[in-house]
């Protein structure tokens, strides 16, 4: 589906984490991190994904092969917890969050670093979103790159997304999680809880059960 696209296109084409590089992910127990992740260590890289509890640490971390998972919701410094979950700086980021994680991510990118800006979660319902510290310095000094994407831009190209992405989950290299939601009437509180991070990999609402 567009998630694991979104993934798909936004590692390989905008991020293109290397072997031997480390790939940061926010928002890595999600529907497009979690694939994202995974994608990255296909790809030979070191994978360290924010997420927002402990169980999601562990889905991560056991479920997901990522090398380090980080609870941002028990994390007071973000440097400090980068500065020991990728010690070697960060080579590739994968940003659904935006906000303060990022801030601290771009504080250790590594020259030549890629950024693909896919999500921005943390300022979604903001009523007026705040400044934080200014990046265009950092990019001077990285000579990182910066781009932004939509998985429509990949249009041309879903077929071959989706047959490979198929493949790698028939071969068990590629795992998915989903979080099922009982009930059409649920659905609003469902998707509040994206916001929230309630969900572990897809959010669906189950309407009923498929006649056959």
């Amino acid at each position: 589906g567009r998630p694991g696209q979104t993934a798909y296109f936004g590692v390989n084409d905008v991020a293109q984490p290397r072997a031997g590089e480390t790939f940061v992910v926010t928002g890595a127990a999600g529907a497009v991190g979690s694939v994202a992740g995974q994608i990255a260590k296909l790809n030979g890289a070191r994978v360290v994904g924010f997420v927002g509890s402990d169980e999601k640490v562990a889905f991560v971390e056991d479920d997901l092969g990522f090398d380090r998972g980080i609870n941002y919701e028990q994390t007071a410094d973000y440097d400090a917890a980068l500065a020991e979950a990728a010690p070697d700086g960060v080579d590739a980021y994968f940003d659904n969050v935006g906000g303060p994680i990022t801030d601290a991510v771009f504080r250790h990118l590594n020259v030549d670093a890629r950024i693909a800006v896919c999500g921005q979660i943390s300022t979604y319902n903001a009523t007026d979103v705040p400044t934080g510290p200014r990046k265009l310095g950092t990019l001077i000094q990285t000579r990182a790159t910066v781009e932004g994407f939509l998985v429509s831009d990949f249009s041309e190209r879903f077929q071959t997304a989706t047959r490979q992405l198929g493949t790698w989950v028939q071969s068990g290299e590629v795992a998915y999680r989903e979080t099922v939601t009982e009930g059409l009437a649920n659905a609003p509180d469902a998707f509040l809880g994206l916001f929230e991070g309630e969900n572990v990999g897809k959010q669906l609402v189950k309407v009923a059960d498929r006649e056959r």
